[in-house]
């Protein structure tokens, strides 16, 4: 879709914002209907935002609908109050939240829907990169927001992308979208990871690798295979996670980049340590660790679905090897290198990281250390309905017992008690 378009433009500074979605949607060859269930509205509602002329919005909707449709939101007047307007409602605090995180990624891609979908870009190929965009945000979203509030807008996301896909005839068109829905399809699996709902994570990670196959990217494949190795041997299916790893390994060859060896080397230290074999889960590690040398500073990851990977990953790697195979020393003395590997924003990752750390002073005798780095890590799984953390604080807990536990086991056993997902 051309952004400059004289129609478009025009619709845009008179504040005619339903003519603008409509006339993207119509570009996109997409019914009212088909928009609204990717949105999760009624047809009805799309067809009176549609016709509201320069009257008055509701800025929640609009930001669903221009979200979907890839508007970059300045063309709705989004730009720069859109997510602040999202938060006003009728009171419903589920509904005004998601309302809210559909304006934020909105507003969020707005820089970089622009520099992204030139006017000389083919409808499909650009739609394609802007459906990746907001993948993207979803999935930065994930680190500091509830997963139960982020997956009904991720799935979502997932139906507009195969209304598109199953509306384009050009195989290369095709092949990008598959591996836009392959992307969607993994973090649809991660929040519901991130739920402990281990069924539809497994079956969303399945779909991640059949589409990334249709897509035709190895790397892809590889990627995907690795998430759902990492999910199999949290779960306690360790077998079946290094035989994905394997596979993966596979489908990249000889010639994989480091990034992608290191990575994968990185899993498979954790499955080992899982199965309790330290012996091979240090060889991974060394492997790891001598991929991840082997990458350039400033080289860009080269798939744009991940962040970056580093020694310092290795390190975070080593923590949770050392808490799974109750090896303080592994924990203690990577913990400095690891820490400074996740990013600030990601809480719950950090969480599940400060819990492989207050093992690790359990395991050597730190028993009130432990309980407090545990205690700040289940507040944050609880404050962010983060079913994956608490889980892991309930593992914490089951590896202590005694018959007079001290008063701040008792403050941790009563989190636990209360806490209801």
């Amino acid at each position: 879709m051309n952004w400059s378009d004289s129609a478009l433009r025009v619709a845009a500074s008179h504040g005619d914002y339903g003519r603008v979605i409509r006339l993207v949607r119509e570009s996109a060859r997409l019914t009212q209907g088909q928009l609204g269930g990717a949105c999760g509205l009624s047809q009805s509602a799309i067809s009176r935002m549609e016709k509201r002329g320069t009257g008055e919005y509701n800025m929640s909707t609009l930001a669903r609908a221009a979200h979907h449709l890839g508007i970059p939101p300045r063309l709705v007047g989004l730009a720069d109050n859109g997510a602040a307007q999202c938060k006003r409602g009728d009171g419903n605090d589920e509904v005004e939240r998601r309302d809210f995180l559909a304006g934020v990624v909105a507003t969020a891609a707005a820089p970089a829907l622009g520099v992204l979908t030139p006017a000389s870009t083919e409808w499909d190929a650009g739609q394609a990169a802007v459906l990746r965009i907001a993948t993207t945000a979803y999935r930065r979203l994930d680190a500091t927001a509830p997963a139960r509030q982020l997956s009904e807008t991720v799935q979502g996301h997932m139906r507009l992308v195969q209304t598109v896909t199953a509306q384009v005839k050009d195989h290369a068109a095709r092949a990008r979208l598959a591996a836009v829905g392959s992307e969607v399809a993994s973090l649809a699996g991660w929040l519901s990871w991130d739920m402990a709902d281990q069924g539809s994570a497994r079956t969303w990670y399945g779909a991640a690798i059949k589409a990334a196959r249709r897509a035709g990217d190895p790397l892809l494949i590889a990627y995907q295979q690795g998430s759902l190795a990492s999910f199999e041997v949290d779960a306690g299916n360790v077998a079946q996670g290094l035989s994905l790893i394997r596979g993966a390994r596979r489908q990249l060859g000889t010639e994989r980049p480091a990034i992608a060896a290191a990575w994968l080397s990185s899993l498979e230290a954790v499955a080992h340590a899982t199965a309790g074999d330290e012996r091979a889960a240090d060889r991974a590690l060394v492997a790891s660790a001598a991929e991840a040398a082997r990458l350039p500073m400033t080289e860009s990851p080269p798939w744009p679905w991940v962040f970056s990977f580093d020694e310092r990953k290795v390190a975070a790697a080593r923590v949770t090897c050392g808490a799974r195979l109750a090896r303080p020393r592994w924990v203690l003395t990577s913990v400095n290198d690891a820490t400074a590997a996740l990013s600030a924003r990601h809480e719950k990752q950090r969480a599940l990281l400060t819990l492989d750390v207050a093992s690790g002073h359990m395991a050597s005798g730190h028993l009130d250390t432990g309980f407090a780095l545990a205690t700040q890590a289940l507040d944050t799984g609880l404050r962010l309905r983060s079913g994956r953390v608490v889980e892991r604080a309930r593992a914490f807990r089951r590896s202590y017992s005694s018959t007079t536990p001290s008063a701040i086991v008792r403050d941790f056993d009563g989190r636990l008690h209360d806490a209801h997902l």
